[in-house]
């Protein structure tokens, strides 16, 4: 009798197991649906500027998307092209990042300016399916969005065959059951606002742009999820330059690292750039934010408190 249970209870949870691999292997690439903004891009010289400096500046996309082997060119203040070939390894597998330049066989060039714009808004991809949650520009401007894209399609194309992401069973698990497009929370502004050193601006660059709290709030590994406050200091993390060197994202609330320093103090830090090998903040990126982006967000970090 018991040896007839054991094997029930054997048969059972192995098809239970069948059946969870089987679903997985349905979901895990679903696809989703979302809309086309209505987002062209421009060959006004001043959006492609606007454009630039946000990709290399405050969006910090150069922070993820330069070739490995142009990244050192791009701490030095260079502009290397936004080829991609990167890679992040964590829990849920091997994510690649993608060629963003305008190449029609390797790049962006195929696609539409609303296809690029719902992936940053939206986080759908060309192909119906999810963004992995890297890329928090949710919220960001119709007109900064318009930007990007400007900038993105006035470069030379460069060709860089970049693979698709390797997700294993747990990043095909997550994909299945807990990792789905993130849209903006109410209808975004058509125009980012006004450059200057204001609470407003501020609050707009930090949240909508740099996205600070990605780093400085605690997050699940695994899904992304905020599990802490937001901006009270984030999770540990490895230095790049060397694995046995931790570093934690600090409080950036009023509590925390603004409400030690003066306005000035907190400008001269962010143009001194990287102090500590491997930082994981994008001092190549945020050393280059103008000064009065950056009074602007300490304006409001000061207006935030972790409690």
């Amino acid at each position: 009798m018991i040896r007839k249970t054991l094997l029930w209870l054997s048969g059972g949870i192995l098809a239970v197991v069948i059946v969870f691999f089987i679903v997985i292997s349905f979901r895990w690439n679903r696809r989703f649906d979302a809309p086309y903004p209505r987002i062209t891009a421009s060959t006004d010289t001043a959006v492609i500027a606007r454009g630039r400096y946000l990709a290399y500046g405050p969006a910090h996309c150069s922070d993820c998307h330069t070739a490995p082997a142009e990244y050192a060119s791009l701490r030095l203040g260079t502009q290397p092209p936004l080829s991609g070939g990167g890679r992040f390894d964590i829990p849920p597998g091997t994510i690649e990042v993608p060629n963003i330049t305008a190449d029609k066989e390797t790049g962006i060039g195929m696609l539409s300016d609303s296809a690029v714009a719902r992936v940053l808004r939206y986080g759908v991809r060309p192909d119906g399916r999810s963004a992995i949650p890297f890329m928090e520009y949710h919220e960001m401007s119709d007109a900064d969005i318009a930007a990007l894209i400007s900038f993105l399609r006035a470069q030379p194309p460069v060709h860089n065959l970049v693979p698709d992401s390797k997700l294993n069973l747990l990043g095909k698990t997550v994909m299945a059951f807990v990792i789905k497009p993130i849209g903006p929370t109410a209808r975004p502004p058509a125009e980012s606002p006004a450059a200057a050193p204001t609470v407003e601006r501020g609050e707009y660059l930090a949240n909508a742009v740099a996205n600070c709290a990605g780093c400085h709030s605690k997050r699940s590994m695994v899904t992304g999820a905020y599990t802490g406050p937001r901006l009270a200091g984030g999770s540990e993390m490895e230095s790049s330059a060397n694995s046995a060197i931790k570093l934690t994202p600090p409080n950036i609330t009023a509590d925390g690292r603004p409400g030690q320093w003066t306005e000035d103090e907190f400008v001269a830090r962010f143009h001194a750039g990287e102090r500590i090998a491997g930082s994981p903040m994008p001092w190549q990126a945020f050393r280059r934010i103008k000064d009065d982006d950056l009074r602007a967000i300490y304006r409001y970090l000061k207006t935030v408190h972790s409690s």
